[in-house]
């Protein structure tokens, strides 16, 4: 067991853990952050992403030892009342059906805008490749992130 001082949603936290806990661990069990969700447990399917330093990272395989000194940013600290660009345009377009794997999808979507703020088709679809939605409401997450993109 190590201690770490770790940056989450711009608040400095203490926290005690192993240093091979993964972060997703951390911020559920340890922070009380349940936003991000556990969808895989390998980083395959995208439920559980964060963004650290501002990229979209997948926490289920990020161990807590290696984020230290970098910024951590969870669903929950987006923006604080839901009214971020990409949140917005989410429920403008209605993309929610199951709502399971939406945390990790705006998560990455808003990484996305952040470095480029107007993406092209293309590079939607490859910035989110691998964010699995079981409902399948791609269709509806291209849309809302271009609409983000305006705002």
């Amino acid at each position: 067991m190590a201690t770490y001082n770790l940056k989450i949603n711009g608040q400095r936290k203490e926290v005690e853990a192993d240093a091979d806990t993964p972060l997703l661990w951390v911020l559920r069990d340890h922070l009380n952050l349940v936003g991000t969700k556990f969808g895989c447990g390998i980083a395959q399917c995208g439920a559980c992403t964060v963004q650290v330093d501002g990229e979209a990272v997948r926490s289920c395989s990020l161990p807590v030892s290696s984020i230290e000194d970098k910024s951590v940013v969870t669903i929950e600290g987006l923006s604080e009342n839901g009214d971020h660009p990409v949140q917005k345009a989410w429920i403008e377009h209605d993309v929610p059906q199951c709502g399971y794997c939406q945390a990790g999808q705006i998560m990455n979507a808003a990484a996305l805008l952040d470095n480029n703020p107007s993406p092209s088709d293309q590079e939607i679809d490859s910035a989110m490749n691998g964010n699995i939605c079981r409902c399948g409401t791609y269709i509806r997450i291209k849309a809302a992130i271009k609409t983000a993109s305006t705002y």
